[in-house]
């Protein structure tokens, strides 16, 4: 069990059967209240972020997380299939598993890191830059100029991202993963 005040950013809480990851976390007092812990909570499973403010008697448990490189093998209609880099097992992860963009960025061979909470696949993390191909974008217009422009791409793998105006189809740019934006070309 873990008080509020012993929080640190990144740590997995297991509240009401969810697991939470800290993103923020304040302590401040009241009067005649104690002390207050306002909390920034992102469910690992959904990516959803709430926000929760509770009092410093406050106990939680906290989840430890096993991370497990995997590979990247393949899609079908049952899933998305990762291998074990250690022992060499297969696991199905489905889409909710990845992520908000995450079957956007699986690409044949890709080195993920599994969340594994009692043996369960709970998240994926992918490495911070990623390249595509610019499959789909409209062609920059000569002339226009207008700083800080963005024009919606069609990457390879289905991905959509606002890139500047001079990307063109066939371009390889970086993105990052986390948010889903255009880093540079590659």
């Amino acid at each position: 069990m873990i008080q509020p005040t012993e929080l640190r950013r990144g740590m997995v809480l297991d509240m009401d059967g969810q697991l939470m990851q800290v993103v923020e976390y304040q302590s401040f007092k009241i009067a005649m209240r104690g002390n207050l812990v306002k909390m920034k909570l992102k469910n690992i499973k959904t990516g959803a972020v709430v926000e929760r403010t509770v009092s410093s008697g406050e106990r939680f448990t906290r989840a430890y997380l096993e991370t497990r490189p995997m590979q990247y093998l393949y899609s079908d209609d049952t899933g998305h299939v990762f291998m074990d880099q250690q022992d060499y097992e297969q696991i199905t992860l489905s889409d909710a598993d990845l992520g908000e963009n995450g079957k956007y960025y699986l690409k044949e061979g890709l080195e993920v890191l599994v969340q594994m909470y009692e043996d369960k696949p709970v998240g994926v993390e992918f490495p911070i830059t990623l390249e595509f191909e610019v499959a789909r974008t409209d062609p920059g217009v000569k002339g226009d100029t207008v700083s800080g422009a963005l024009k919606p791409a069609t990457m390879d793998s289905g991905l959509v991202v606002q890139v500047p105006l001079f990307v063109n189809e066939g371009d390889r740019i970086k993105v990052d993963t986390r948010s889903g934006e255009y880093l540079g070309r590659a």
